[in-house]
């Protein structure tokens, strides 16, 4: 989606990558919206990236194939494809990300959702999950969320795990998705409750250390010990 920092979290996965020791070649892919193209430049001359380029309204399949090709002929460990941000209802737009899944069939697709959005990024999730299976999301402005709904939601509805959340402009600023962190976030801490006592709560903290959350089971168990707590003082 336009608006949710998606090529800035593009630009920091590269950074990630960079500091990783990989070599990244970046393809701009979006050739639908004005000026997308510039600002991904200037993120690749910041961080000393090979671009991959067309004009704007050009075949945004055709910029991803050429990229991967540059990778092969290169030698380069990784290729990021930045695509236009798009409505969920804009069937044209959903049909021209299927087409480069298609094209460049991609070992990782990535859902990158505005965490402030609320609904709409869930929305939003389902809709692009249904279209196009990806395997993970990236939500952004996770530093402004005071809750963190959005994350637990699109988990739920796409049964793809959060992978990293965008917790700042700059480039180190993309932190791993911290289970523990997001749970204390949303219900408080665990202090008092008894997790050996609770086999079914261990094995789903246990689950939860895959970053996959499947069932939100786990939430109305932490829910139910809270509140038996606060009945029992």
């Amino acid at each position: 989606m336009n608006g949710t920092g998606k090529t800035t979290s593009l630009a920091k996965v590269a950074h990630m990558l960079q500091q990783a020791k990989y070599s990244v070649v970046v393809a701009a892919a979006d050739t639908f919206r004005a000026g997308a193209i510039e600002q991904l430049r200037e993120h690749t001359n910041r961080l000393s990236l090979k671009l991959v380029a067309q004009n704007y309204n050009s075949d945004p399949a055709a910029v991803a194939r050429d990229a991967v090709l540059y990778a092969k002929s290169h030698k380069t460990d990784v290729v990021l494809i930045d695509t236009a941000g798009r409505m969920q209802t804009s069937e044209n737009l959903m049909q021209q990300i299927e087409k480069i899944t298609k094209v460049v069939n991609p070992d990782l697709k990535i859902f990158v959702g505005d965490s402030l959005a609320g609904n709409d990024t869930v929305n939003q999730a389902r809709e692009f999950y249904a279209h196009t299976k990806f395997h993970g999301s990236i939500l952004t402005k996770s530093d402004a969320d005071a809750r963190g709904g959005a994350a637990l939601s699109i988990v739920k509805v796409t049964s793809t795990p959060v992978m990293f959340v965008g917790v700042g402009q700059e480039y180190p600023d993309l932190k791993p998705f911290d289970k523990k962190l997001f749970l204390e976030t949303v219900f408080g801490t665990l202090e008092g409750v008894d997790i050996k006592k609770n086999h079914l709560l261990m094995i789903r903290l246990k689950g939860l250390q895959m970053m996959k959350l499947q069932s939100i089971q786990i939430c109305l168990i932490f829910l139910r010990q809270k509140m038996m707590m606060k009945l029992s003082n």
